[in-house]
């Protein structure tokens, strides 16, 4: 029998063909291995407005369906799947939980909080995203409360509901790549989505200052 200590001599994938053999022990094994994947989902989806600890919950259980539906003659690596899994799942509880009660976009007290690391290493505040958004440097961007509150109204008033779920994971650092598996859609009409998110972004700053 395979031991747990010599479950780092083997593929994630070779893990998983054990474990649909019936090795006991992997299951706890993968899950604690990407229990770090998981809570750095979490940080990046709280910004929604979703609870922390609700988040890494959901994501554990994204985790597990991965673990039981990876099919490695079908997906790419298992962590990419993983990856996937526990952002949908992560998702779909966030936007349930909208329906249960309006959580603006952002606060403008989240809007000057990190929410993701540029290719630098270095955490970026979700301003300076949306001033990416919008083709313009955060210099020239000066958004205070006034400013949020018509941004989010323009964001509630002008966006489809495609597009602000395009938007709503492009803000948690997402490219639109996963962000159209996530949503299930197609590379496509996920880009078109987001240059048409971009547009009407740069039109209401413009306006706006």
């Amino acid at each position: 029998m395979l031991m747990e200590k010599n479950y780092t001599n083997y593929s994630d994938e070779e893990l998983i063909v054990q474990l649909r053999d019936g090795e006991d022990g992997i299951t706890e094994y993968l899950m604690n291995k990407y229990k770090n994947l998981v809570r750095s989902k979490a940080k990046s989806m709280y910004i929604l407005g979703a609870d922390s600890d609700d988040l890494i919950q959901e994501g554990m259980i994204g985790l597990f369906k991965a673990l039981r539906d990876y099919d490695s003659g079908r997906d790419a690596s298992f962590f990419t799947f993983a990856d996937l899994c526990v952002s949908r799942q992560m998702y779909t509880a966030v936007q349930a939980s909208k329906r249960q009660k309006h959580i603006p976009l952002n606060t403008y007290v989240s809007l000057y909080g990190s929410v993701r690391k540029n290719h630098d290493g270095e955490e970026e505040e979700l301003v300076n995203l949306l001033a990416d958004v919008a083709g313009q440097s955060p210099e020239d961007v000066v958004i205070d409360r006034e400013n949020v509150i018509q941004l989010e109204q323009t964001i509630e008033r002008e966006l489809s509901s495609f597009e602000k779920q395009v938007l709503d994971l492009y803000l948690t650092g997402m490219g639109y790549q996963q962000i159209a598996k996530v949503l299930g859609r197609d590379d496509k009409s996920t880009d078109n989505a987001l240059q048409r998110i971009k547009t009407k972004l740069r039109r209401a700053i413009a306006t706006n200052n």
